[in-house]
């Protein structure tokens, strides 16, 4: 049986191991130069491979059961594969990385297991067209074409174009009938209007940050958030940004509140006053030099008109007040997302409701699949959504290897 694997990431990759036995032909068609270029980013290129703290909370998609793919069973199976291809862990809070801490090292299990197996890899091939003619797939490349019995569509989302996302899948799954769900940029900072934006740049701090969406909260995140000059940054907005991003193409009112003193479990208002009496004739920056930045500290000074060379007894009430408040809940409206040259990953894709769930396999072509991130299915940070190509590659190529027409 002729197998095509439309892209050469991690999914496709993971399809292709699964699905080759010694009665398939498989073959990997890479758009760019090299294959698993994305790869080679993730974990900022040390790979976050892995993640011990599994949870299907930390997985994301329209489909109300996707705990029939993320569950304890496929899970040990992303497990088992990664164990399989001899990849040494490192550790740390959880999170597996491989020991040399090199994307490369991934990237290179990845492709000896692929030529051990025979799959083919064939890059620089740029697909103009997939048809589905006499219970064959015609793949047309350039100037020539090839005929397949099975498909495999892994070409990724929309994010990080540089890598060669170009959306393809979407317009693949559109000419076969299936539903696009609406894609977005996910695991992306956010753009903020705010004024202090150009006083903070720079600034690393720890936080705790809420979701308003409608003036409703829906989520917190806490960790370190980066200040930046179009808005925030960090792993805790990342994980916020999906719903963000969303909530703004719904046109509803996105807003998030930041918490820079997470570590204050009582008032900070009375933290404040007691300290004022136990160090008399502090100033504001003096007062609060040992737990705040001082760079934030003037920057929410200047935000709210208030001298952080006057004393804290100094202030009136509604100074106090106002202080208190945005060092505790400072509210940002949210703009924009950054586009989907700067998103890790996209929410939507392929409606899973159009796919045999444990296969992969579209409902309305026979031979045709899906894995990866051009399915409706995205993560948080933290080694998860390379976990969903896994898995997903998995399903789709364990199901092709055992074949009994293989």
């Amino acid at each position: 049986m002729n197998i095509a694997i439309i892209g050469g990431g991690p999914a496709g990759f993971a399809a292709a191991i699964k699905a080759s036995n010694n009665k398939n032909h498989v073959v990997i068609l890479e758009k760019n130069s090299d294959a698993l270029k994305k790869l080679l980013l993730t974990g900022s290129g040390k790979c976050n491979y892995w993640n011990i703290n599994q949870s299907i909370n930390k997985y994301h998609s329209s489909y109300e059961n996707i705990a029939n793919i993320i569950n304890p069973n496929n899970l040990k199976l992303v497990e088992n594969f990664w164990n399989d291809l001899g990849i040494i862990p490192i550790i740390k809070n959880g999170y597996f990385y491989p020991y040399s801490e090199k994307s490369s090292s991934i990237k290179s299990a990845l492709i000896k297991k692929a030529l051990e197996l025979g799959v083919i890899i064939r890059c620089n091939y740029d697909i103009t067209d997939i048809k589905f003619k006499d219970n064959k797939f015609v793949v047309k490349a350039q100037d020539y074409e090839e005929e397949f019995d099975r498909v495999i569509i892994a070409t990724g989302s929309l994010a990080y174009p540089k890598t060669g996302s170009t959306g393809f899948g979407y317009d693949v799954a559109r000419r076969f009938n299936h539903n696009i769900i609406n894609v977005n940029p996910s695991l992306v900072q956010l753009k903020t209007n705010a004024s202090i934006k150009s006083s903070w740049a720079g600034i690393r701090t720890n936080v705790i940050v809420s979701h308003i969406e409608d003036d409703k909260i829906c989520k917190e995140e806490q960790g370190e958030i980066q200040l930046t000059d179009y808005g925030v940054s960090g792993i805790c907005i990342f994980n916020l940004s999906r719903d963000i991003s969303i909530g703004l193409q719904n046109k509803r009112q996105e807003k998030i509140s930041i918490n820079f003193v997470p570590w204050c479990q009582s008032n900070l208002k009375d933290f404040l006053d007691k300290r004022n009496k136990d160090l008399p004739d502090r100033n504001i920056t003096e007062l609060c030099d040992a737990f705040l930045n001082y760079k934030l500290l003037y920057a929410i000074c200047e935000y709210i008109h208030i001298n952080p060379g006057k004393n804290w007894d100094k202030l009136n009430s509604k100074e106090q007040d106002l202080f208190v408040h945005n060092l505790t809940a400072m509210e940002l409206e949210i703009t924009a997302t950054l586009d989907y040259d700067h998103s890790q990953v996209c929410s939507g894709g392929v409606d899973i409701a159009s796919l045999n769930l444990e296969t992969l396999e579209s409902k309305n072509i026979p031979g045709l699949y899906f894995a990866g991130e051009v399915i409706d299915l995205d993560g948080d940070c933290g080694g998860y959504n390379l976990t969903i190509a896994i898995l997903t590659g998995i399903l789709v190529g364990s199901s092709l290897g055992s074949e009994k027409d293989a």
